[in-house]
């Protein structure tokens, strides 16, 4: 009885503690309320619609009213031979982006970081990350001029090199890395920003340190930067891992033409056909569930390789 007693009194004291800090905090918690409102409506509210994969949609019955059909939807998906070219396509893409793309960043504010004049820093700094708030549908119309055939500067300066005209943007060899290079050029400014602040971090003493031992600028960044940033470059890594059968639509679908859809077609822009110009939501539906379960896998992996080489995890 004693026990129980004991137990009974610290729950009261932990519920009244509970009630004094929520009455300390209020005015902060009610600022929380609209963003956990919109987190409902927006993000776990449309996950009913995650059964349209699982039905055959009638627009007049709506979701709940459509027949179910089990997994047709993705018997058909799996049986697609135009899918599979898709997905090819989306993992070739997300692999070059992914091996050249993540690490550009990095290598990046490596750069920044080493600059003494503050200046030059700045507007390097400014200039880079400048790309990321221009849209790709703006983009594409300067990449069309950019890369045009006949009157583009860079393909101007082949020509006076003797050499013959590259169509970037029609050419199906030259589609894909042509999406990687831009892609780049758009996000390495805005990704590098993530670790300039875990720059700031590294403790200054070790280069002190490295310094009296008689490292070189090189020697500090191997031995001192890179191992004082790897828990970010992991967290970035797992999530990046994550986006290897996503795409970048806005880019892709901007850019994509008749002439390459063979190379471009992803899964972004495959979904995007089903959906909402063939008005084939569940199919759609069932493509992007699938898309979806593969990145989930994905990050758990990635995740747990990272816990067990290094220590480094989400969670």
């Amino acid at each position: 009885m004693a026990v129980t007693a004991l137990q009974n009194t610290a729950r009261l004291k932990k519920r009244r503690s509970f009630l004094r800090r929520v009455r300390k905090h209020k005015l902060h918690l009610c600022m929380i309320v609209p963003v956990i409102c919109w987190y409902l409506l927006f993000k776990y509210g449309p996950l009913y619609g995650v059964t349209l994969a699982f039905k055959e949609f009638q627009l007049l019955k709506g979701i709940t009213g459509s027949p179910w059909i089990g997994f047709q939807n993705f018997d058909r998906l799996f049986n697609s031979y135009n899918f599979w070219n898709v997905f090819r396509n989306t993992i070739t893409i997300a692999a070059l982006k992914f091996v050249f793309g993540f690490p550009a960043p990095i290598i990046l504010a490596l750069m920044l970081n080493e600059l003494r004049a503050q200046k030059y820093k700045r507007v390097v700094q400014s200039l880079s990350y400048l790309p990321h708030f221009i849209s790709w549908v703006i983009l594409t119309g300067i990449f069309m001029v950019i890369l045009s055939p006949t009157r583009g500067p860079i393909n101007t300066l082949l020509k006076s090199m003797g050499m013959e005209s590259i169509y970037f943007l029609g050419d199906p060899k030259y589609f894909q890395g042509t999406l990687v290079v831009t892609g780049i050029w758009k996000g390495v400014g805005w990704g590098s920003i993530v670790y300039l602040a875990a720059l700031g971090g590294v403790n200054e003493e070790l280069y002190d340190a490295a310094r009296v031992d008689g490292c070189g600028r090189w020697a500090r960044i191997w031995h001192v930067t890179l191992p004082g940033i790897t828990p970010v470059v992991t967290i970035m890594l797992i999530l990046a891992m994550g986006s290897l059968v996503e795409d970048d639509f806005d880019q892709i679908f901007n850019l994509l033409n008749d002439a390459v859809l063979g190379v471009g077609d992803v899964l972004g822009t495959f979904i995007y056909r089903q959906g909402v110009k063939n008005l084939d939501y569940g199919y759609a539906t069932a493509v992007e569930l699938f898309r979806n379960l593969i990145s989930l896998v994905l990050v758990l992996s990635a995740n747990y390789f990272s816990k067990r080489i290094n220590e480094y995890g989400l969670w």
